[in-house]
């Protein structure tokens, strides 16, 4: 196959595959509230965990990881273009945050772009999940785990991967994160954000 039709074809699909809420397909399947209309009206695993529990948000969880994962490993396996396969391992994440199947709306993408960055880079990519362990664990603030680990990011890229590409990936990600999360790090700084264990009303 000619390695642009490639390139294309693994886009697109990453791009629908990463638009599949699997926040939305799991809480139905389970006959559970649609976390569109509950809690934070969030998609991903947190607002799942919050208002369903435990399982549908584990669930919720390896569903957004693995779909990043998925064509971030597929695009190391199949291209050799380091600029081609970041982009690849980026159309999950943007499927994710634009999704056509929720009228081009979305979740925050953390999930999702950790799984992008296990798939292309997978020691970076434990780096990121340490930090946002680490954060979580000190602060109990999902979104402050994620803005802390995404925060690094590019500093991580650029000591451990400091290729323009790899750098740029890490860039755009962390910016397309802190973007969705205006609304967390306002109630962050107002003291009003939920913490994980907190139920929502």
């Amino acid at each position: 196959m000619d390695q642009q039709a490639l390139i294309a074809g693994l886009m697109i699909v990453g791009y629908l595959l990463g638009a599949v809420p699997f926040g939305v397909v799991i809480s139905r399947a389970m006959g559970l509230p649609d976390p569109r209309m509950v809690g934070s009206k969030n998609v991903g695993f947190t607002n799942v965990l919050r208002v369903s529990g435990k399982v549908p948000g584990i669930l919720t969880l390896i569903g957004d990881m693995g779909k990043g994962w998925v064509m971030g490993f597929a695009a190391m396996q199949l291209l050799q273009d380091e600029w081609a396969i970041l982009t690849v391992a980026l159309a999950p994440f943007l499927g994710h945050l634009f999704s056509p199947f929720l009228g081009f709306k979305g979740g925050k993408g953390v999930a999702t772009a950790l799984g992008s960055v296990l798939g292309v880079s997978p020691s970076i990519g434990l780096v990121l999940l340490l930090a946002w362990i680490v954060a979580v664990a000190l602060w109990r603030y999902s979104s402050g785990g994620a803005l802390t680990a995404f925060g690094l990011f590019p500093i991580i890229a650029a000591l451990l991967r400091p290729s323009a590409a790899f750098v740029s990936f890490a860039v755009v990600v962390t910016g397309l994160i802190v973007v969705k999360h205006k609304g967390n790090i306002e109630r962050l700084w107002k003291g009003t954000e939920s913490k994980i264990g907190e139920k929502k009303a």
